[in-house]
């Protein structure tokens, strides 16, 4: 027991790279709230676009949308970082960490409110377009707030998946959590950083499971289960 103490929970080593692991903290909830904030922006203004039905842009957002699910965001995150440079683009890592998964996010959150906009009757468009909304002001007040509302848990649980990915930064130098408990770790020959790594995406993701399990519940509740 004590040596399993020593190995994963030093507190010498704990003392002395707490400051790295909690500035890792730092970048890693600035990162995920930025990945956050364009990635379901972006997805909702795709999604609203679609509704629209104009086969070409229709096209571009679909394949847009199968592209970006189907690509692992790790080959993105190599293929910008070190293949742009080739062309004479050089982008910083957190950057290329942000544009990657913001765009997964997207692609993502696009599908699931496209759901959203494709569950609701035919019946309450003609309803909203023929009381004189017309079909911009009937997407806007009478089918957006019912396709947010429906999808709410699938999107709760997309954007945890996604924002764990800030983790991928350490490949390509990005100072977030895994990156600054990696580098820790092989200084100290200790694998305590590791585990003060786990610890620090426990305090960070474990709320958000229980927000994703709670829209859950109440959107259950709503249809009577």
């Amino acid at each position: 027991m004590q040596n399993f103490l020593q190995t994963f929970f030093n507190t010498t080593v704990m003392a002395q790279y707490l400051p790295d692991i909690l500035a890792g903290m730092v970048v890693a909830i600035w990162l995920g709230l930025a990945v956050v904030i364009a990635g379901i922006a972006g997805g909702l203004a795709l999604a609203c676009l679609r509704t629209y039905r104009v086969r070409g842009l229709n096209f571009f957002i679909i394949c847009f949308a199968d592209i970006f699910r189907a690509l692992p965001p790790l080959v993105l995150i190599l293929l910008l970082y070190f293949g742009l440079p080739g062309a004479g683009i050089r982008l910083s890592g957190p950057m290329v960490l942000f544009i990657v998964l913001a765009l997964t996010l997207a692609a993502f959150a696009e599908e699931i409110f496209w759901a959203g906009f494709s569950s609701i009757e035919k019946g309450q468009w003609e309803a909203g377009i023929s009381t004189g909304l017309g079909f911009s002001r009937t997407l806007i007040y009478v089918a957006l707030p019912q396709a947010v509302r429906l999808a709410m848990p699938p999107l709760v649980n997309r954007v945890l998946a996604i924002t764990k990915m800030t983790a991928l930064g350490s490949v390509i130098g990005v100072s977030e959590i895994l990156s600054a408990a990696t580098t820790a770790q092989s200084f100290s020959g200790s694998a305590t950083p590791l585990s003060m790594a786990a610890i620090a995406y426990l305090i960070l993701f474990l709320p958000l499971v229980f927000v994703a399990r709670m829209v859950e519940r109440r959107q259950d509740m709503r249809r009577g289960r």
